[in-house]
Parts: structure tokens; sequence; C-alpha cells
């Protein structure tokens, strides 16, 4: 019978998001659901694993482990991936068979990263409900804060009479196609909710309906954080196109009340 060498163990805790000083705050709120860490080894990749982990290595000695921040993609629990406006983070350690080697990693958004924020602290929000179809509209509210929201969230209530909410970011941005591009937002839904990317271009305007938030029960809805990615929206619109964000919600079914709040909205892109 062969024997198997006795590892050496790494424990990875659980990201903590920080400031990157050269933004001087332009990052906004560091909110954040990084859920997995990519492991590389003395340049060897080992895996992805959900933090806290902990994981056998047949290595020891001083060795460089490097730890990539991964997200869930669009909200699909399935579909990870390194998240590519935070840093990675690196250590030395010395890694012994039968002993653990602790890790708790820290990450910060890249600096060139460019953002565009609505966090609603500001009484002129730069999302507008639509005058032509927009029956509900969104708010302002204090109601309930986490430390998270600052002072002010923004707040949607649908019902029988207003159960139709539609919306869009005022400030066109321009985004490179081929470029990375995500859009992070915080959230708590009792109603489902749908975010699209409307392009405008000379030859003319498009709504690309992209991620749906499902809506969670009123006895356990939380805040929760998705980062959708833009990228392939973006690099298939016409040329000389700008974008905005779009949302829309109708009143559930059987349902005579939604609530929608929305917070930290983020468009990330180099």
């Amino acid at each position: 019978m062969k024997n198997n060498p006795d590892p050496a163990w790494l424990r990875v805790n659980d990201w903590d998001l920080v400031a990157n000083v050269a933004l001087s705050g332009e990052e906004g709120e560091l909110t954040e659901k990084i859920t997995n860490a990519k492991v590389y080894v003395n340049d060897e990749l080992i895996g992805i694993f959900e933090t806290p982990f902990r994981i056998p290595l047949l290595t020891s000695g001083e060795s460089v482990v490097r730890l990539d921040p991964v997200v869930i993609n669009n909200g699909i629990s399935a579909t990870k991936k390194v998240y590519p406006f935070t840093n990675y983070y690196i250590e030395t350690v010395n890694l012994i068979k039968n002993d653990t080697v602790v890790i708790s990693p820290v990450t910060s958004y890249k600096s060139n990263a460019n953002f565009w924020i609505e966090d609603f602290e500001d009484i002129n929000i730069s999302i507008e409900n639509d005058p032509n179809t927009s029956l509900a509209n969104l708010v302002l509210s204090n109601e309930s804060l986490n430390s998270f929201n600052g002072n002010y969230y923004g707040k949607v209530e649908l019902t029988d009479s207003d159960s139709t909410w539609v919306a869009y970011t005022l400030d066109q941005l321009v985004i490179p196609k081929g470029v990375d591009s995500y859009l992070e937002i915080d959230y708590y839904n009792t109603n489902d909710v749908y975010q699209g990317l409307i392009s405008l271009s000379p030859s003319g305007q498009s709504n690309n309906v992209n991620i749906r938030m499902n809506a969670q029960t009123p006895e356990s809805v939380i805040w929760k954080k998705i980062y959708i990615e833009l990228r392939e929206l973006v690099t298939a619109s016409p040329n000389q196109s700008t974008f905005l964000q779009s949302f829309q919600a109708n009143l559930d079914v059987d349902d005579t009340e939604g609530l929608i709040y929305f917070d930290n909205i983020k468009v990330i892109w180099f």
C-alpha cells in the first residue's frame, strides 16, 4: 500500500475590501460579495474555493501564495469569475507538514478603474422614473438604515394601483468596447426587478434587458449584492454608443405589494 505524504494545511478566511488610497474615495462605499478565492502556490494553480476554506498542500517550506478575488457572475451561482477590478492578494508563508497556515486576504479596487456611482446621498438622484410608462416612483428613504446605506437608499413601492416601475440612469457613459465593464448593485427586493443596458448611438436607441434579480420572500428578505457583467452588451452595441442603465419591475402576480430597495449602484470599467 502506497504511503501518502502528510500535507501542510492552508486556511483562508473571508475577503476584506479596503480603500485604495490612490482613488481618494472615488470607489464609493466598500460593499462586497467576494465569495471565493482562486489559489496559486508558487505560481501553480491549486483551484477555486469558497471562503472560508482549509485545504491540504503537498508543498513545504517557504512558498508564495497568491489569491485572486472571485465573485458570482450575473447572480448565477454556477458562474464564478475572477473580478477584474479588484487586486489579488499575495503572501509569502512557511508551509510545514501537519501545520496550518492562516491567511486573511485583503483586496482593494484597482487604481486604473473608472467609476460612476449613485449612492442616494444627494437629493438630486441621477436615476429618472420614466414619465410615460412608470406608475411607481423611486424615492429616497432612510428607514431601517444599515451602515453601508449611509443616510439614504433608493426605494420603490409597487401596489395594485402603482404596479409598474420603469427608470433609467441620466448620465450617458462612454464605455469602450472590448474592455471589462460591470454594474454593481446592493439590493433588497420582494418583487422581481430587471436590469438592462440602453445604448444610444447615431443609428438609434436600444434597451437590452439583461438580468433579473429574483424576488425574495417578505419573511426572509435581506440586502444582497450582485455583479453584472456588461462587456458583451457593450461590445455588441453600435459604434459611437453611450450607455445608460435601465430598471423595470411589474407587481408580481398574486401580490398586492412589492418592495425594491437599491443602494451603491456602481458602473465600473477600464
